[in-house]
């Protein structure tokens, strides 16, 4: 199983002509002579080709303009998407739960379960319990809450697994969550490019900050507890490589390391952004699909305004489905020349 962003939109086409209920949830067909949409089963004539279009989930869609078809019902939950609802609110009530419990719950074999919430949430059972468990964590930290009783209201048996469950992907351990970053050392260099200056600055770990037309003041309200130095030439190179891929946005920009502050919510909703290709761009409802949650497009759009890093985690790539660029916090018109050169548009 698979959703509308890995599906070419002619094999999204011949699963509507066959209709095929194992896709229902995954897409939803568009008919814009009639104004409706549909589940891929739908049992009414096939329309014709040309007025179809093909949408990860019912907000794309009605963010379109489109009305959902009385009869297969498309914005209503299916009982997959139920039992996805079910295990999840388990996960949240119990902490993790073995995959044969979850499966016992809903009632699936444990290996169509697995698939099915991976299809469903974006994560197996497993990463999105450790996700939810490191989200607790941060919250409390970041309350003033100490360390010891985060992580024990989290489900952590100690400290050690909580750095190992955590060890690559929060950057910061569980004190400096606490203490906002305090004692971390932040590389910073403002860069002249073709869309003004550019501030880039990295831990030792990887790109925190990208932005542009903003200077140290900006940098150190977004870091108000780490030491801020100017970069070195141990930076050079991957400063370089960052100029680049904003330079040249069909550039494979995918070994650059990124270390991100977020929930574990903004760091999905991110990484749904890395997903979108250049050239390529989703309305907030599309990316709420993309994340297995259609409703949360107000969500997404918080988390997307959180992003402290610029063209490599690409929120430009999402405007609004009734027209135009939308906002942008380096405003529109940059916004407007990234789409526009990813566009393959010749620049001004």
């Amino acid at each position: 199983m698979t959703n509308a962003n890995e599906l070419t939109d002619e094999e999204c086409w011949k699963i509507a002509l066959a209709k095929d209920r194992r896709y229902d949830g995954a897409f939803v067909t568009g008919v814009h002579s009639t104004g409706i949409y549909c589940r891929p089963s739908c049992p009414a004539r096939a329309p014709l080709r040309k007025n179809v279009r093909f949408y990860a989930g019912p907000a794309g869609a009605e963010a379109a303009g489109l009305r959902a078809c009385k009869r297969c019902s498309p914005n209503t939950q299916s009982a997959e998407e139920a039992c996805v609802l079910a295990a999840i609110a388990a996960i949240r009530a119990h902490g993790a739960q073995t995959l044969n419990q979850l499966a016992e719950l809903t009632g699936y074999s444990p290996t169509h379960f697995q698939r099915l919430f991976k299809r469903t949430v974006g994560m197996s059972p497993a990463v999105f319990a450790r996700a939810l468990r490191e989200e607790r964590v941060r919250e409390a930290l970041e309350s003033g809450g100490s360390v010891t009783q985060a992580l024990h209201d989290a489900g952590y048996s100690s400290a050690s697994r909580f750095y190992d469950d955590t060890k690559g992907r929060l950057g910061m351990t569980a004190s400096d969550w606490r203490d906002g970053g305090k004692g971390r050392t932040i590389h910073w260099s403002i860069i002249p490019t073709s869309l003004g200056n550019m501030l880039v600055a990295a831990s030792e770990k990887g790109v925190c900050c990208l932005s542009f037309n903003e200077g140290k003041a900006q940098l150190a309200a977004r870091f108000p507890n780490a030491v801020l130095v100017s970069a070195g030439e141990e930076f050079r190179v991957l400063f370089e490589q960052v100029v680049a891929a904003v330079e040249e946005p069909f550039c494979d920009n995918s070994h650059i390391p990124l270390d991100v502050k977020g929930t574990a919510f903004q760091k999905r909703c991110w990484d749904a952004l890395r997903q979108i290709p250049a050239g390529e761009t989703r309305s907030y409802g599309e990316q709420a699909a993309m994340l297995g949650n259609p409703k949360a497009s107000r969500a997404v759009g918080s988390a997307n305004g959180a992003n402290n890093i610029a063209v490599l985690i690409p929120c430009h790539r999402v405007v609004p489905a009734s027209g135009g660029v939308g906002g942008y916090a380096y405003g529109p018109e940059i916004k407007r020349e990234l789409l526009k050169r990813e566009s393959g548009d010749t620049l001004l």
